[in-house]
């Protein structure tokens, strides 16, 4: 019996969404407000803790930084309200074939769901800026879920909200990080993509576990069916 997708859980920033270096620069301004003086060792450090870990909630990042929690809500706040400038000043984009493969899967009877280490303000920026509010069945940030990535809660709230599917081998998973890749695996999705437009690079995706890695999220549909096509044969 062929292994059918009917659920695909896809990152934004840096998956499906090009947002040319945004998040650091958001950070930047942030750490700043806080005192972390640009240029300084503790600037480039923390800078570099954040590269690492892209694709990992944002709040969790910061509390990860600035220790106490008021801090760390405040860098956050300040995270967003950066974050939110830039997308409004119009520079964030789809990246190339990311659209034309969320309405491909949709149009094969598929659930697609986008998904965030933002909070849900910086979330709807985003979708607002691009026009995407309908252009998938459901979005989730880390406070829809319970946890951000690297844990599974946001892919398994995805097949509890939709009710799209029977168990979690229906389900595909594809982001930019190995933030994302680990969340899918935990979450025992059949299909673990990693996608090289983003943060990290074709071994650490891998070594996080990614089953399949693709040039970019518009390879998708394809590696999807060619997913169930090998399951379909492999199977007596």
């Amino acid at each position: 019996m062929t292994q059918q997708i009917r659920l695909v859980v896809l990152d934004m920033a840096g998956t499906t969404v090009a947002d040319g270096g945004l998040v650091e620069q958001a950070f930047s301004k942030a750490a700043e407000r806080l005192g972390v003086e640009p240029g300084s060792v503790d600037h480039a450090e923390k800078l570099q803790y954040v590269r690492d870990t892209m694709g990992e909630s944002k709040i969790t990042v910061f509390r990860a930084l600035f220790g106490d929690e008021k801090k760390a809500q405040l860098a956050n706040t300040y995270f967003e309200q950066a974050y939110g400038e830039l997308v409004d000043g119009g520079k964030i984009a789809p990246l190339p074939g990311a659209v034309e493969a969320i309405e491909r899967l949709r149009s094969e009877g598929r659930t697609v769901v986008l998904t965030t280490g933002f909070a849900r303000t910086t979330q709807d920026a985003i979708l607002t800026a691009l026009g995407w509010h309908d252009l998938v069945d459901l979005t989730l940030c880390p406070a829809d879920a319970g946890r951000g990535r690297p844990y599974p809660d946001m892919v398994l709230a995805a097949l509890l909200r939709t009710g799209a599917v029977d168990g979690v081998r229906q389900i595909a998973v594809a982001g930019d990080t190995a933030y994302d890749v680990l969340s899918g695996v935990r979450s025992g999705a059949g299909l673990v993509a990693g996608v090289l437009t983003g943060a990290h690079d074709e071994p650490a995706l891998k070594e996080a576990g990614a089953t399949h890695v693709l040039a970019s999220v518009a390879q998708l549909p394809d590696t999807i069916a060619a997913f169930e096509s090998t399951t379909s044969s492999a199977t007596p």
